[in-house]
């Protein structure tokens, strides 16, 4: 699986999160297996109930655990490890091995979700109303959320012209990323999270208009600037990503000389507003 046809999300079921991958070029989700058992068995230790259930599995024969993939998935230290991952039909099977009330309505859930993807490539416009019923059911404003799915847009548009610039290593992505935080914000992401005191959440879903708007303007700025000079190296790519970041860096400056107060704040989104 590469990197122009990895995709990750969340799922939600019954308020947890599950981590999963779009493979693109088998056109099916790749759920992590940990997170599963978690929500199943609401294990205080999941790697450890899932390490005993896959050795069981194996001494009596079972080729389940043989089917898992070992993919990188993000963790809550912003880092990407491996850990098992299965397909729906896997997961089906793995389920069928735990003792647990949730089993059943999470089948019905993985079958709904499953086929999620298929259904956003054929009608895109399903994958956006998804998205947008998500963010409404978190608290957020109508408005926000659709400034929020515009930033989703404009992001795409910015890795698929990474992507055609040779850039495909995860690592690179975030580097770039930093890159124009920096450039635009004054500060890299890490900092950014810290002033937000933010650990797993996502720092866009927690930027407020403002913020949000000044990382739109940065990303669609290098997206059009590395059109317009065609970086063909990462180091290239570096140096149109602070380009593209010092548009909106401009523009904030601009910003709070007129206003007198910094655009970047502690402030979150949804706390501003309760």
């Amino acid at each position: 699986m590469n990197n122009k046809t990895k995709t990750q999300k969340m799922a939600i079921f019954s308020g947890r999160e599950i981590r999963r991958v779009w493979d693109g070029e088998k056109e099916k989700w790749y759920f992590s297996v940990v997170d599963i058992v978690g929500v199943l068995t609401d294990s205080a230790d999941k790697r450890k109930y899932w390490n005993k259930l896959a050795q069981r599995l194996r001494d009596e024969g079972s080729e389940v655990v043989t089917k898992c993939h070992q993919l990188k998935f993000l963790a809550k230290d912003g880092k990407y490890y491996l850990s098992d991952a299965a397909d729906t039909e896997t997961i089906f099977r793995i389920i069928q091995s735990i003792p647990s009330p949730k089993a059943e309505p999470f089948k019905q859930w993985l079958a709904r979700v499953g086929y999620e993807r298929v259904e956003e490539i054929e009608d895109p416009e399903k994958g956006i109303q998804r998205s947008l019923a998500t963010y409404l059911k978190k608290g957020y404003s109508k408005d926000w959320v659709d400034l929020r799915l515009k930033s989703i847009e404009i992001r795409k548009d910015l890795t698929d012209e990474w992507s055609e610039r040779g850039v495909n290593k995860s690592n690179e992505f975030a580097i770039l990323t930093d890159d124009i935080t920096f450039a635009w914000a004054g500060i890299k992401i890490k900092e950014y999270k810290k002033i937000k005191n933010l650990k797993s959440e996502n720092l866009r879903d927690n930027m407020t208009n403002l913020e949000l708007v000044l990382n739109m303007l940065a990303e669609v700025s290098t997206t059009e600037i590395s059109k317009t000079e065609k970086p063909d190296t990462f180091m290239k790519n570096r140096v149109v990503a602070k380009k593209g970041g010092g548009v909106a860096g401009k523009a904030r400056k601009e910003l709070e000389k007129q206003t007198g107060k910094s655009i970047i704040s502690g402030n979150k989104f949804l706390s501003d507003k309760k």
